[in-house]
């Protein structure tokens, strides 16, 4: 697989990543441990080498089978997880506290059977800790060896310039896709400046984008307490997949290689991290990284997305004021 390097930090990873988190905690139960290590064993068989876990997906069991999948292939991937999360749950708040996240740090690393974290990110900024603070425990913790790259998730730019003025931040993870541009107005410009690399979480639009969703989901599904995914809007909303399909079907694609095919073209220095539970969705989204689209493509892509307007929020209201908007 192709390799590209986020920002200037000289870290290089797979061009397309692996979103761990709906192993076990997105659309109903997930898969078993076994069915899941064999899963990410597979990615790495494949060429994927950059895979993205959280304390919070789960709580914790997320990142134990990530350790004990990657385990035997240490030295060859780039494990990436996350701290911030009150309790590991999203939905009880944040906590970036400096002995906060060394606890974090040193659990993450037993579950994760690592003696390093190659990327730590913040999960979400804390507003009650400054982060000039946050980055300076990073720091530390870099000149510990026990993390060696810092980033952010879902900061604002003058948030991520703060941080980077202290600890130079390798990536940022955000929301990005043709279901979620809002990026592309400040966040994208902020990351070519400063030298950051961008890696999208739900480049599919949490799966949206594969034109498999068109009506309602299954009352097990996680993805039902986000407004964007109600019957009406899901309704709403395929008005952009039937355009998407039209250009796919054209260039003899699925809509969600189409969909990670126009991340990748976005930036050299941008990394998605889809995720999936199935070995046939993962081979298709590595087929993504062999799609070129032309100039012409991606501004009839870009047209078609600009002329439509997608109706909910993306986060329940618990979780949409915990996106820093500084």
């Amino acid at each position: 697989m192709q390799k590209r390097k986020l920002g200037n930090s000289g870290l290089e990873v797979s061009a397309l990543g692996f979103g761990c988190m709906g192993l076990n905690f997105l659309d109903g139960k997930g898969l078993d441990k076994k069915d899941a290590i064999t899963l990410l064993r597979n990615a790495v068989e494949r060429g994927i080498t950059f895979f993205d876990t959280a304390e919070a997906y789960g709580p914790y069991t997320n990142e134990e089978i990530v350790g004990e999948g990657l385990q035997s292939f240490r030295k060859d991937v780039v494990i990436a997880t996350k701290f911030g999360c009150k309790n590991a749950r999203p939905t009880t708040g944040l906590d970036s506290r400096p002995e906060t996240i060394r606890a974090v740090v040193e659990a993450s690393l037993k579950r994760l059977r690592t003696d390093y974290i190659d990327l730590l990110y913040q999960h979400r900024v804390d507003p009650n800790v400054p982060i000039e603070d946050v980055a300076g425990t990073v720091k530390d913790l870099i000149q510990e060896g026990k993390v060696k790259y810092f980033g952010l998730s879902e900061a604002s730019a003058k948030t991520i310039r703060k941080a980077h003025s202290i600890q130079p931040v390798t990536a940022l993870q955000s929301e990005y896709s043709l279901f979620w541009r809002e990026p592309e107005n400040e966040i994208i410009p902020t990351l070519e400046e400063l030298g950051i690399g961008f890696v999208p979480f739900s480049p599919l639009g949490k799966g949206f984008l594969t034109g498999t969703i068109n009506s309602k989901l299954a009352d097990v599904d996680r993805r039902n307490v986000i407004p964007r995914f109600s019957e009406e809007n899901i309704k709403a909303n395929l008005v952009l997949v039937d355009a998407l399909s039209e250009i796919a079907d054209q260039k003899n694609v699925t809509t969600g290689q189409l969909a990670l095919a126009w991340i990748l073209a976005q930036k050299p220095w941008i990394v998605p991290i889809p995720g999936t539970t199935k070995l046939h969705r993962l081979d298709e989204n590595i087929g993504s990284t062999n799609i070129i689209l032309t100039t012409a493509e991606l501004a009839k892509i870009n047209t078609i997305v600009n002329g439509i307007t997608i109706v909910g929020d993306r986060y329940p209201e618990v979780l949409e004021k915990q996106i820093d908007r500084s």
